[in-house]
């Protein structure tokens, strides 16, 4: 692996939340995070009932007092994830998956919302029936999240930037980078990218200490990575989530595509499963296109992958022919792509066997 990282020239990140996959990672030799998928916290049992307090609340307030109580269990997870990558980037994507995904279900946990939000079960089933979306993977997530209830994107920024400052007073060098999830338009993302530097700029203030962050994009959707050169104008790196990427191109429902793909493969309609191989016609078209588009406007935007294909093999060597910057896996496929990037930067001629 030593020879490995001597050639390649692609960085490889891990997709990780916990600590534990932070340390393991570690272990695996990432130089990063690359996605910290921040719905994976809000599921601890701890904290899921303000979680669901915040969803069913009626009012602003109701909906500020409910994250407030949020707020210092996302500062804990992010100053544990900074603690552990001391000093490598990390990449946090702000709430993405639709609100309903985090309503119960059996009556037990309807009447356990109702007790801690003062609301009748009848009031819980009813806001339940109400955020029910027959496709929400194209409905009511992502940044429409953060431009509808803003106030959820700014408190997961508070306790980004409150951990920051407290890892950053220990004297510990802290890279942070915040995603804004499923842009399609740049005035979505510019609206955000205001949000998130006021709530760095007032943490800063009432701190008193200075830091340095990016804030970015995701680009998963084909309109997205369309615009690019546009959405760039704001955005200093963009991350591929190509698992949407690609159902959003091939019009196919990732958890729903399964069995009718397998036939395909077999009546080679289609060589790969493009969910665990990345289509490089098409799929990879668009992220080639919002490449180039995106370093045209700004020429040191930063460019990674964050999707599953970023540690298989023949999708990491595809990212690096088209110049992005890393790849962004589980942490036990980091050794993996390390050395699928090695391999890449060797076929390319970029560096020499003997390197």
């Amino acid at each position: 692996m030593e020879w490995v990282d001597e050639i390649r020239t692609l960085k490889v990140r891990a997709n990780a939340e916990t600590p534990l996959d932070a340390s393991t990672a570690r272990k695996f030799g990432c130089e990063g995070i690359g996605l910290c998928r921040t719905e994976h916290m809000f599921f601890d049992p701890q904290r899921i009932i303000h979680v669901r307090e915040m969803i069913v609340a009626t009012t602003l307030e109701e909906r500020r007092a409910a994250l407030e109580k949020l707020l210092p269990y996302q500062r804990d997870d992010f100053i544990k994830l900074f603690t552990i990558m001391a000093g490598l980037p990390v990449t946090i994507r702000l709430l993405d998956p639709p609100l309903h995904e985090f309503l119960p279900h059996s009556d037990a946990d309807f009447g356990e919302v109702a007790k801690a939000s003062g609301k009748t079960v009848a009031d819980i089933k009813a806001k339940a029936s109400q955020l029910h979306e027959a496709n929400p993977m194209l409905g009511h997530r992502g940044c429409r999240l953060g431009v509808t209830y803003p106030e959820i994107y700014e408190m997961q920024c508070r306790a980004i930037f409150q951990a920051v400052a407290d890892v950053k007073m220990k004297g510990e060098t802290v890279l942070p980078e915040v995603m804004i999830p499923l842009v399609a338009v740049k005035s979505e993302f510019d609206r955000l990218k205001k949000m998130v530097d006021e709530v760095a700029a007032e943490t800063m203030e009432k701190t008193g200490a200075k830091f340095e962050y990016l804030v970015g994009t995701m680009i998963e959707l084909p309109r997205a990575a369309l615009v690019a050169g546009k959405i760039a104008e704001g955005a200093q790196f963009f991350s591929f989530g190509t698992n949407d990427l690609t159902q959003t191109t091939f019009g196919l429902s990732r958890d729903d595509a399964g069995p009718f793909l397998v036939q395909y493969q077999d009546l080679n309609v289609i060589p790969h499963d493009p969910f665990q191989v990345l289509d490089q016609e098409g799929v990879g078209q668009l992220v080639q296109m919002a490449a180039e588009r995106g370093r045209k406007t700004r020429p040191d935007i930063k460019l990674g992958i964050c999707g599953e294909h970023g540690g298989e093999p023949s999708s990491v060597h595809f990212c690096h022919s088209v110049g992005l910057n890393y790849v962004s896996c589980s942490p036990y496929r980091v050794p993996i792509a390390r050395l699928a990037a090695a391999h890449a930067a060797m076929e390319t001629g970029l560096v020499s066997t003997t390197a």
